[in-house]
């Protein structure tokens, strides 16, 4: 699902194919893809212990940061807070916080519906990177 991402700081956006994934339970931006994309990271008080769908410990280790974002899908706009971790292939993640809230969005539609044209239509700017 396509999905943009606006920087707090910066307001510069970013298109980013997210996965959907129900047996995650919150919101998750790859640690690497933050970090190339230009994300602020905020150091959390506690790190937390996360594990891979397969019950093994993740490689990259606890979670110890989270980016907050605005996340533009399907014309609709919201302030997002996802934990930063090693998530190899996949850029982000959104799991079943964010589905119980905008399920009934996403179901029988275009799952792909974030295009440039939506970007530039929410945020009037071009979008950034890709």
């Amino acid at each position: 699902m396509k999905v943009g991402l606006e920087k707090l700081e910066s307001h510069e956006g970013v298109a980013v194919k997210a996965l959907l994934d129900s047996r995650a339970i919150d919101l998750f931006i790859d640690t690497t893809f933050a970090r190339e994309k230009g994300f602020k990271m905020e150091k959390m008080k506690s790190p937390l212990l996360v594990k891979n769908v397969d019950g093994m410990a993740n490689v990259g280790g606890a979670i110890t940061h989270q980016v907050k974002c605005n996340m533009f899908f399907k014309g609709h706009v919201e302030r997002i807070r996802m934990d930063v971790c090693n998530l190899e292939k996949t850029e982000v993640i959104l799991g079943m916080l964010w589905l119980a809230v905008h399920n009934p969005e996403i179901e029988g539609g275009k799952d792909d519906e974030m295009s440039t044209h939506m970007w530039k239509k929410q945020t009037g700017k071009e979008e950034k990177g890709g």
